[in-house]
């Protein structure tokens, strides 16, 4: 009776231990796998993820499955990659290709211009030389509009000074708006904010460009900062023909042109190619406007990372 007893204990104590020693085994098997698959991630956000092979056992099939999904997630990262350049290539082509014919007609054109021509003939050359220097905006603004989007061409903000990004584009426009007797108002600030001071500038210029463009003479437009805890926004505000609500989510898409602004000059590209800008350094824009009131254009910039 006691050995039978004894046997039963050392029974259950062997099973114990062999439980025991399996739960072990499975865990150190988990975190065995655990860290192959912590290895794995680690190797495909640096970029240098490379396939192995596994055994197939219940936890290694896991592994199995997230090794197939990093290899297509890293031959799509590389066609990805191998098509930025194949754009990046073409959209250099088209920026070489184009530059030298433009150039040339815009040269021919201002000879012509130069010698003795009937005013029929002075009129057309005169329409030559405008259609000319629109083609060569459109063309520049399309090869900056792509490299922007595909990222080869990058933003570098830093936190720097609002005043002097401002000066510049008012020095700039100051011009322009005199010649439509529009007063150009900046706002001095000592406010600082994280921007890429000639991307945001070109970014400004656009906004303010627009306001002196639908501004009738006799107007006013007004660049003022005013600084929040996480943001600074400018505002430009004007007292231009404005629009409506319901356009108010479209001036923002490519070659979006109001019905009302369709006899002044314009591509329809500027503000898109500003909201890119903007948002390509953790920005946003928001514009308010009433038809015949003015508009305010508000980008708000981060005031650190």
């Amino acid at each position: 009776m006691l050995k039978g007893k004894i046997i039963l204990l050392v029974v259950i104590s062997l099973l114990a231990m062999g439980a025991i020693a399996a739960l072990l085994w499975q865990r150190w098997q988990f975190r065995q796998t655990m860290n192959r698959l912590l290895h794995m991630l680690d190797t495909a956000i640096d970029g240098n993820f490379k396939e192995e092979s596994y055994d197939e056992s219940l936890y290694s099939a896991i592994e199995n499955k997230m090794r197939d999904y990093l290899s297509a997630t890293e031959t799509s990262n590389q066609d990805i990659a191998a098509e930025k350049d194949e754009i990046k290539q073409l959209i250099a082509d088209i920026s070489h290709q184009t530059k030298t014919p433009i150039a040339n007609l815009l040269l021919y054109g201002q000879l012509l211009a130069e010698q003795e021509l009937p005013e029929e003939s002075r009129r057309f050359v005169g329409e030559m030389n405008k259609q000319g220097e629109k083609l060569n905006f459109l063309i520049a603004a399309l090869v900056k509009l792509s490299r922007l989007e595909t990222g080869i061409l990058a933003v570098h903000p830093e936190k720097q000074s609002l005043q002097l990004m401002l000066e510049e584009v008012h020095g700039q426009l100051l011009p322009e708006a005199q010649r439509k007797n529009i007063q150009l108002q900046l706002e001095p600030t000592k406010e600082q904010a994280i921007f890429d001071p000639k991307w945001t500038a070109e970014a400004i210029a656009n906004l303010v460009d627009n306001a002196i463009k639908y501004t009738p003479s006799g107007g006013e437009i007004q660049i003022t900062v005013n600084a929040y805890e996480l943001f600074c926004r400018i505002d430009i505000a004007d007292t231009g023909i404005g629009f409506t609500e319901n356009e108010q989510a479209k001036i923002f898409t490519r070659f979006y042109r109001s019905a009302q602004v369709a006899q002044i000059e314009g591509l329809g590209i500027g503000l898109y190619i500003t909201r890119q800008i903007i948002a390509a350094q953790n920005g946003y824009m928001k514009v308010s406007s009433m038809p015949g009131q003015g508009s305010v254009f508000s980008v708000f910039l981060p005031r650190s990372n």
